[in-house]
């Protein structure tokens, strides 16, 4: 069997481990009522629209 030569230091390791603990940015998409960014299958929070209607009253 293979056996490692050298010990693998926590540094290594934990690197290797950490590159999946990565968070990514949530995707974005545009309003088609005001081109405002906002995230897909939300309410967009600046008009209120929802699936080409008013699905929330903003002041």
């Amino acid at each position: 069997m293979a056996v490692p030569k050298k010990k693998t230091s926590k540094a290594k390791s934990r690197s290797r481990r950490a590159s999946n603990w990565r968070l990514s940015a949530p995707p974005r998409s545009v309003c088609p009522h005001c081109r405002e960014a906002k995230l897909p299958h939300v309410v967009c929070p600046n008009c209120g629209w929802y699936g080409g209607r008013q699905a929330l009253d903003v002041d």
